[in-house]
């Protein structure tokens, strides 16, 4: 293990927020994590690729890095093959790997940022496809009883940006790898609108998936900003979902709303709500929402956290009055 006190966590989030842990240390291995909580009980942070937390402040607490890297095939089924991966593995490395590999299944989540180990947590998931599509397994350390657990996708009641690691099991578990279930004859999923448009647009027919990667890499390019550039952690709002009664009503009064099938309904596009709210673009210091998707809060340079937090505040009181709709966060607030 690597140990380092009053460490600078600004490198360590994609918005780019300036903010200090009192301590952070970074654990290679299984052994150092049973080590490492078996010793300490100080409040700590879980803290993956940084890609999907806001920090309000400074962390008075232990921040916990996953440094545990490598990737194995543990197994195949009937036209499936098993990709073990470590947690600190970065998730575009994997999935590269995988399309490389001629393995199917993750290539639609392409260019999203992070590490492995947090994916689940999430349910990450994009143009048409989420993690839990591909998901067989993963292991965790159960921080109260000092054990290591096996989950299979039952175990993880995976939802919309959700999981069991989000609910009755947050703070509970440190996720250490991931296996995955992928196709060996991969059969692309390109029925997501602006997916099958780009794919149409570069005189693709019948794509592989190393053309649903190339397209999703250059539609989150062209539609998002660069974590390097401009601070961000990707879209911060859920797309809210809706009954169809709900939709219905608010589609007679706004005929532009765009929303997409869901089996409870209709889940509307929160970027939509936002931007015709009157959003988009907008700047209150360096705190912003990106020009290009409305759905993206953004850090110009100096924004604190409590700053972007009281932007995204105003911004759900808004399309709260607007659609009488609520907005929730799908950024973790620190």
């Amino acid at each position: 293990m690597l140990k380092y006190t009053y460490h600078p966590l600004k490198g360590l989030n994609t918005f780019g927020i300036e903010a200090y842990a009192r301590e952070y240390i970074e654990v290679q291995s299984k052994e150092s994590l049973l080590e490492l909580f078996s010793k300490s009980k100080d409040k700590h942070l879980i803290l993956g690729g940084g890609s999907n937390v806001l920090f309000r402040g400074d962390f008075d607490g232990m921040v916990i890095r996953m440094a545990m890297f490598g990737k194995k095939v543990t197994g195949t089924m009937p036209g499936k093959v098993l990709l073990e991966v470590s947690a600190g593995e970065d998730w575009d490395d994997i999935v590269a790997y995988c399309v490389n590999q001629g393995w199917g299944g993750l290539e639609n989540l392409s260019l999203i940022p992070g590490q492995v180990g947090s994916s689940p947590i999430q349910n990450i998931g994009a143009y048409g496809v989420e993690l839990k599509d591909h998901f067989h397994s993963l292991t965790a350390f159960d921080k109260e009883k000092k054990v290591f657990v096996v989950f299979d996708k039952k175990g993880c009641r995976f939802g919309y940006r959700n999981s069991y690691f989000k609910q009755e099991g947050k703070d509970r578990f440190v996720i250490t790898s991931v296996t995955f279930s992928l196709d060996k004859k991969p059969v692309p999923q390109t029925s997501y609108g602006s997916l099958r448009s780009e794919l149409d647009k570069a005189g693709i027919d019948n794509p592989e998936i190393k053309d649903v990667r190339q397209a999703v890499c250059s539609i989150r390019r062209n539609k998002l900003p660069d974590p390097d550039v401009l601070g961000n952690a990707g879209s911060f709002f859920k797309n809210p979902v809706v009954s169809m009664e709900v939709y219905l009503d608010l589609k007679k009064k706004f005929p532009g709303l765009v929303a997409f099938d869901d089996p409870k309904g209709k889940k509307l596009a929160a970027g939509w709500l936002i931007e015709n709210a009157g959003w988009k673009g907008y700047r209150r210091g360096d705190a912003g929402v990106h020009d290009k998707q409305a759905l993206v809060l953004v850090n110009h340079g100096k924004a604190t956290g409590k700053e972007i937090i009281q932007l995204a505040d105003d911004i759900q009181q808004s399309v709260l009055e607007t659609y009488s709709i609520r907005l929730d966060p799908e950024v973790n607030i620190i």
